[in-house]
């Protein structure tokens, strides 16, 4: 198994901790850990000149390391997000991270590889809002085709992870080993949400109507996107 991770900062709090704690419950020795720390690994902000779009991802001036962390997510069986709560949502270097993926969200051209994939998406706080962040963290995976996403989000009360209280230390132990549980059945056979499959057959629908980029139609064409569903078990 294969397994890439997010990191939305570089510091090592309690989101990298319980994060930590998921995939060394997800992981045996023949397990391989991708991890990227923003903005580390992605120190830009996207232009917003939409020529990953209308021109091709190698046309982005940050596709060198837009494309490393791309084929690590192709390559994962699982990927995780994680990114603290920062003034209620995730952090803006995660956010500059996930803007570079415009090309690769399913109106345009998603990863066919993505489809087959379990995402797991953490945050803490010291306060609250891990629900919006997780929500929001799950929708970029949701977007990106990833069909399964499980949630974790957790108010530590606590701006350390050595200040989190042993009981609520406990309750991370215990719930990492569920969510790698459900994450290791989950790949089994992922199954998309409702909303997932109605996004998924408007925009095959509008596709054969050549109602979007012509680039973008053209790679649903030979990838295979147009013919049946790409969750179906072949």
């Amino acid at each position: 198994m294969e397994i890439t991770v997010i990191h939305g900062v570089r510091h090592k709090g309690s989101t990298y901790n319980i994060t930590k704690k998921i995939i060394e419950n997800l992981s045996n020795n023949e397990t391989v850990i991708n991890e990227f720390f923003m903005p580390t690994d992605m120190p830009h902000y996207c232009h917003g000149c939409l020529n990953c779009v209308l021109k091709g991802e190698e046309t982005c001036v940050h596709y060198t390391e837009v494309a490393k962390i791309v084929s690590a997510f192709d390559r994962a069986d699982i990927i995780i997000l994680d990114s603290p709560t920062y003034v209620m949502e995730m952090t803006g270097q995660l956010k500059a991270f996930c803007d570079h993926l415009a090309y690769l969200y399913m109106p345009h051209r998603p990863m066919v590889s993505m489809f087959k994939k379990v995402g797991i998406v953490v945050s803490t706080a010291a306060g609250a809002g891990t629900g919006r962040v997780t929500k929001s963290l799950e929708s970029q995976l949701h977007f990106l085709g990833v069909p399964k996403v499980i949630r974790y989000g957790l108010n530590v009360y606590a701006c350390k992870y050595s200040e989190v209280s042993e009981e609520l230390k406990v309750k991370i132990a215990k719930d990492s080993e569920v969510i790698a549980k459900k994450a290791i059945k989950a790949l089994k056979n992922p199954k998309p949400t409702i909303k997932m499959r109605i996004m998924f057959k408007v925009m095959k629908t509008l596709h054969c109507k050549k109602k979007l980029c012509e680039i973008d139609t053209e790679y649903w064409k030979e990838s295979g996107l147009m013919k049946g569903s790409p969750w179906k078990k072949k």
